[in-house]
């Protein structure tokens, strides 16, 4: 089950609002291909038409669905007008880990529709290159902060690094989905992070 929207704004953007939380939810339980608009449309309680009038296809719609993520994680790990420090922001990334062991609709959604995004005709296969590469690229340079400010300073490649610790939290995050009373995601990233020499917090 999707994280619901808080319905605020015009009729036309609680409109927007429910149509993503129905997408959001069907993606996760059926992937991208075996949902139709009809599917997410009843779903949100609309005709085929009313969705068209606010989404003029099912890619567009997906490529709204993961963008509304990201939006949303961005502003859970930066803040609002608040510069963080290297190590909070790696606490902040501990603390995600956490949050998407609440949420197993959109921790769904990400790990099937990424798979599926492997196929570069895939809608979303761009989106998810671009991601990757922007998290690669964020990781490598807060971890190669973290390990210059070390005493000694820790010899890790920052960016091989970003792409294990990246690695990690999908794989982490397929076994929880498929048996999570016995993966702790949150755990696994900790024990990880202090192998290589770095304190987040507890």
């Amino acid at each position: 089950m999707s994280e619901p929207t808080p319905r605020r704004g015009s009729k036309g953007e609680r409109t927007r609002a429910r149509i993503l939380d129905s997408a959001t939810e069907l993606f996760s339980r059926s992937g991208f291909h075996a949902v139709s608009l009809r599917d997410i449309a009843a779903h949100a309680g609309l005709t085929h038409a009313g969705l068209l009038h606010h989404f003029p296809g099912k890619e567009s719609l997906l490529i709204e669905v993961l963008s509304r993520r990201d939006e949303v994680d961005g502003e859970l790990m930066h803040g609002r007008d608040v510069e963080l420090s290297p190590e909070e922001l790696l606490d902040r990334i501990v603390d995600q880990v956490a949050r998407n062991m609440g949420t197993p609709g959109l921790v769904g959604l990400y790990v099937k529709i990424s798979g599926e995004a492997a196929d570069p005709g895939h809608p979303a296969h761009d989106y998810f290159v671009k991601r990757y590469r922007g998290l690669r690229r964020q990781a490598s340079w807060l971890l190669g902060i973290l390990f210059a400010r070390s005493t000694p300073p820790l010899p890790h490649d920052p960016g091989a690094v970003a792409q294990q610790l990246i690695a990690l939290i999908d794989g982490l995050q397929t076994q929880w989905l498929l048996d999570p009373d016995q993966v702790d995601m949150r755990a696994a990233v900790i024990t990880f992070l202090r192998q290589l020499g770095l304190d987040p917090k507890p």
